[in-house]
């Protein structure tokens, strides 16, 4: 981690905003840990990653993902319009840039929910990131879930279960890990503001710059 000048709280000042990172393998619960640390009020500024796959039935465009089709999603790319972006599961997926400027220009701490792949990215383009690994209580949990939201075929749950042990390998790579047990997402979502409050008391903090 690249260092910087003494902590800004010792001058009264307000901290340097994060860029944080949250990934972990699919189905892990990323998308509740998101929603509650919304419910809960976290005074973060969740970046809204945009995908060119179909809408699924209760998701709002603009909230869960930008929406776009496959031919925005490529004018995007030659734009360089997105900070990483990557084809997932037939679908692309990838993060616009100007919301995290503006986010961190006002001053406030910036969540990315990406996958591992696109955390490996962001790690080598931002490396004052802050990443944060999603694991599951057991593997069995991960399974379950994935199975019980039916979004998918069974082949595709198969797919999923093989990627996410493959994705568990990647975890040494990240600073932290956040268990996220089943019906506990209030103590996982309590972690990752442990975390963050941790990062701003540091005398020689992160400072992200894009």
């Amino acid at each position: 981690m690249v260092t910087v000048a003494r902590n800004p709280l010792l001058d009264g000042q307000a901290p340097h905003p994060l860029l944080i990172v949250l990934s972990g393998p699919s189905g892990v619960g990323k998308d509740s840990l998101l929603m509650r640390m919304r419910e809960l009020g976290f005074a973060f500024h969740f970046v809204v990653t945009a995908t060119s796959r179909p809408i699924r039935p209760g998701e709002r465009n603009g909230f869960d993902y930008h929406f776009v089709t496959q031919a925005e999603f490529e004018a995007m790319i030659a734009d360089d319009e997105l900070l990483e972006w990557a084809e997932v599961y037939g679908h692309y997926k990838g993060i616009p840039k100007h919301e995290i400027r503006e986010a961190l220009a006002s001053g406030r701490d910036v969540v990315l929910r990406i996958d591992v792949q696109g955390a490996a990215t962001i790690r080598r383009l931002v490396p004052d990131a802050m990443t944060i690994f999603v694991a599951p209580g057991s593997f069995a949990e991960l399974a379950n879930r994935l199975r019980w939201r039916r979004s998918e075929s069974d082949d595709e749950i198969e797919q999923r279960l093989a990627a996410a042990a493959r994705e568990m390998q990647a975890i040494d790579a990240f600073d932290y890990v956040v268990i996220n047990r089943e019906d506990r997402l209030d103590e996982a979502a309590g972690q990752i503001r442990s975390i963050v409050t941790a990062q701003k008391h540091l005398v020689h903090p992160r400072r992200v710059e894009l």
